[in-house]
């Protein structure tokens, strides 16, 4: 005859599977607590271990933003060349960034940002990253703005911000097109 389980390893096989095995032995010894079973970690532990229980652990997921190995032509630093900007609408940066949701997706931000002023002058949003993501915040910022000729609009070497529309988009305003070293991150900052 087999011994009768303690109540506190049932609820233990029960809130397990009710999480999805994704509760590690801290978050169970607080749930099991809240159910009225104290116990330590070291006795979850040991209780798991014998059980054959493994929580799972997701893999972290770190979206990349930039593709510069796309095979189009990049612009030159022009930024390295300037003395500061310190009038509005002279100089913009770009950058595109994952913004987390809370269904557990992720939606792609690109922002441009006036360098003087430090204020966004045009955005967007959209789940992928395609050419027009780039071109819509863009177009946003020159309604917004409508700067003068001779704006520089700096941004890496991702592929949405060496196509033909976005260049061309930039041609049409008379802005001169600025883009990071190869390898040198820190040319966006």
């Amino acid at each position: 005859m087999r011994p009768k389980e303690p109540a506190w390893e049932v609820a233990l096989d029960q809130t397990f599977a009710a999480h999805k095995r994704r509760y590690g032995t801290r978050r169970l010894r607080v749930a099991l607590h809240q159910q009225g079973h104290c116990l330590g970690r070291k006795a979850l532990r040991t209780a798991m271990r014998r059980r054959g229980l493994r929580a799972l652990q997701p893999k972290a997921y770190t979206p990349r933003t930039t593709d510069s190995t796309h095979g189009l032509r990049c612009a030159s630093n022009r930024l390295l060349d300037q003395p500061p900007v310190v009038q509005a609408n002279r100089g913009w940066v770009s950058n595109i960034t994952y913004l987390p949701l809370a269904s557990g997706a992720w939606a792609c931000l690109c922002a441009f940002q006036d360098v003087a002023s430090k204020h966004v002058v045009g955005w967007h949003v959209m789940a992928t990253m395609p050419e027009e993501l780039v071109t819509t915040a863009l177009q946003r910022a020159l309604l917004a703005q409508q700067p003068t000729a001779g704006l520089l609009v700096h941004s890496d070497r991702g592929g949405q911000y060496c196509r033909n529309t976005y260049q061309a988009l930039l041609y049409r305003h008379q802005a001169l097109r600025s883009q990071s070293r190869r390898g040198k991150c820190y040319d966006n900052a």
